[in-house]
């Protein structure tokens, strides 16, 4: 309520053109209220669906690399020397800006660029909430492991994964808008396709109904799937015994 609320009271007082600014009540009335409502819903909705196909590629890669990396830097302080200076200087980088390369290596408006860019964007505070999540593990745990004789790996998958349940939920939540923020970057510079492609060519064409009404949709869909993300977290955690979230 309160960001309706900001966005109503930043086009109404700050004199900005109600040609260009469209508040809440405009994409409304848009969308539910205008006689042809109907059909801009059967504009937008395949526009929606392409964007949250390309934001679940992107969380998928994110969250599987997040994850694969965290656990090979648990298990070989040589590998995370090895790979973390290479992730920290690809992440210093504005996405933007090495973006063209990525679409030249991977080829413009596909699926694998997509992934790349989304991955990009998940990748790297997944990262960091995995790892954290992972040096957490019960150290009394740990030695009970090495005692009876079990491995580097037994310990990972016996006790510091199912530690790092929490930080890992936590990762998911955060992903989620970054997943959709990379898929709308790489239909905006890959693909053409989906919301992020489209919000170009409304802005060009002056439909800026439609371009505040999309950019509303994908907005209210994203935190729907962070609650969601959420919902399933405190169920999950509760039946493992971990009522306190991260």
């Amino acid at each position: 309520v309160v960001v309706l609320a900001l966005w109503q009271a930043v086009v109404s007082f700050t004199g900005i053109s109600s040609y260009v600014a469209k508040g809440p009540i405009d994409v409304w009335m848009f969308l539910f209220v205008e006689e042809d409502a109907a059909e801009h819903w059967a504009e937008l909705l395949p526009l929606v669906a392409q964007t949250l196909q390309d934001a679940a590629v992107g969380f998928v890669a994110g969250m599987v690399a997040a994850v694969v990396l965290a656990m090979l830097f648990t298990l070989s302080k040589a590998v995370e020397a090895g790979v973390m200076p290479l992730a920290l200087l690809l992440r210093s980088v504005p996405l933007v800006a090495i973006a063209p390369v990525i679409i030249l290596i991977t080829g413009r408006g596909t699926t694998a660029s997509v992934a790349v860019i989304g991955s990009i964007v998940v990748l790297f505070p997944a990262l960091a909430s995995v790892m954290f999540g992972l040096s957490r593990a019960s150290a009394e745990s740990l030695d009970l492991i090495r005692v009876y004789g079990g491995s580097g790996l037994t310990a990972l998958l016996k006790v510091s994964i199912p530690g790092a349940l929490p930080s890992l939920f936590a990762a998911a939540r955060v992903s989620v808008p970054g997943a959709v923020t990379g898929a709308l970057l790489a239909e905006w510079l890959s693909t053409g396709t989906g919301i992020g492609g489209m919000i170009v060519k409304f802005s060009a064409s002056a439909r800026f109904d439609e371009l505040w009404a999309s950019v509303a949709v994908i907005t209210l869909i994203t935190l729907l799937l962070y609650n969601i993300v959420a919902l399933i977290e405190t169920i999950v955690l509760a039946r493992w015994g971990m009522g306190a979230r991260l």
